[in-house]
């Protein structure tokens, strides 16, 4: 009986040993496979929950809301200047003036064509009444039988002759009237007043230059300008791609290249509904297109200038503690199995780590802040995930072992 325990109990030891040596068997061939399967280095980040702001950057340069050209409507030497470049001005006061001698001979000498014409019309009109008077006793003398046709005939002829003159000096008068109103008016455009408050921007000419009115091809003189600085504009160009995300209302941040240090705010309001034309040595070019948005400070500064440059970057979109990735995590792939002729070959997502292994997931993307993406479905907070290299990402597959580089810090400096 001793012996057989004996030989029961070398056997369970060697049971245990060969059991303990085929569990390490299979640790040390794991691990030899493991060594020999080759394992990606990449980047690893976090899907987590921030703020994003959605914005658009395009640059441009300040203009006021109301600007006005003043430009020359007549011919004429300039004889005064009531203003210089920067002065603030009311609407209604003095601006500067033409030489207005030639107008003003022009209206005297309609005034006085007038004045004859009616003098000619009176005695025309005395002349009507007379010949009217003749006539009709030439009816009652031919109704007698005193006097012949002929007469009657004359003395009508000499009656529609004498109602013919009163029409055509009165229609002499009219003329000289319209020519006269003519003429007033452009005596009038010889002084210029300002139609609206505002500043002096520009002041072109200078006393004793002549200022010429625009043609078909040459445009007139410009002699000043006008701008209500109250409310200032930025008038920028956006692309194609980023317009259709700009809408009325939207807020914006507006830097100015003068001052550096300030950020003004405005809000959209106005977008350009067809895309600016560029031409290139009178040839237009299909290149580019951009469209016009013009953005509203709400505070501007007295100092700020018409035709500073400057650029906007308007909010289009904001999200409260959205999940958000960074972009160079996504990542775009066929489709696994998907027809050739199939409207959607190809799919957008990430690569998340599970057990140190890649695996492919398609995520919806919404809006973008920065280098941070939205991500409305396929990943939760915290799940750890693939942000690159792009050249690891670009060869990367389903199930690749992974392994996170080390970031290296920055040296003290």
């Amino acid at each position: 009986m001793t012996e057989k325990a004996s030989f029961f109990k070398r056997r369970k030891k060697l049971l245990i040993i060969l059991g303990v040596l085929l569990v390490l068997g299979f640790v040390v061939i794991g691990n030899l496979q493991s060594r020999r399967e080759k394992s990606v280095k990449v980047t690893i980040d976090k899907a987590k929950k921030q703020d994003l702001t959605s914005i658009i950057s395009a640059s441009g340069e300040i203009k006021p809301k109301k600007s006005i050209n003043i430009s020359a409507q007549v011919p004429g030497r300039i004889i005064k200047i009531g203003v210089v470049e920067g002065q603030e001005v009311k609407a209604g006061d003095f601006l500067l003036k033409l030489d207005s001698t030639q107008y003003e001979a022009i209206a005297d000498r309609d005034q006085n064509f007038i004045r004859a014409a009616n003098s000619d019309l009176i005695q025309a009109e005395a002349r009507l009444q007379r010949d009217k008077r003749s006539y009709e006793r030439q009816q009652k003398l031919f109704a007698d039988d005193l006097i012949s046709k002929d007469q009657l005939e004359a003395s009508q002829a000499q009656y529609d002759v004498s109602n013919a003159q009163v029409n055509a000096i009165g229609f002499q008068i009219k003329q000289a009237d319209a020519s006269l109103k003519s003429t007033l008016d452009n005596l009038a455009k010889t002084t210029y007043n300002s139609p609206i408050d505002g500043i002096i921007t520009s002041l072109r000419v200078e006393e004793g230059e002549v200022a010429i009115i625009g043609t078909m091809n040459n445009p007139g003189t410009v002699l000043l300008t006008i701008a209500d600085l109250s409310v200032m504009e930025v008038e920028v160009e956006v692309d194609e791609t980023d317009v259709i995300g700009v809408a009325l209302g939207q807020t914006a941040r507006i830097r100015v290249d003068a001052f550096p240090d300030k950020v003004f705010e405005g809000k959209v309001t106005e977008i350009g509904s067809s895309a600016l034309q560029q031409s290139t040595a009178g040839v237009s070019t299909q290149e580019s297109k951009d469209f016009k948005v013009v953005v509203t400070l709400e505070n501007p500064s007295e100092r700020l200038k018409p035709g500073l440059s400057a650029s906007a970057d308007i909010v289009v979109a904001e999200k409260k503690q959205a999940l958000a990735v960074p972009i160079s995590a996504l990542v775009l792939r066929d489709k696994p199995g998907a027809a050739p002729d199939a409207s959607a070959k190809e799919e957008e997502g990430v690569y998340v780590v599970e057990a140190s292994r890649a695996k492919f997931v398609p995520v919806v993307k919404g809006i973008t802040g920065g280098m941070m993406i939205e991500v409305a479905s396929g990943l939760t907070d915290g799940q750890e995930l693939v942000t690159g290299p792009y050249a690891s990402l670009r060869e990367l597959k389903d199930g690749v072992l992974v392994k996170a580089e080390v970031k290296k810090e920055a040296p003290a400096k």
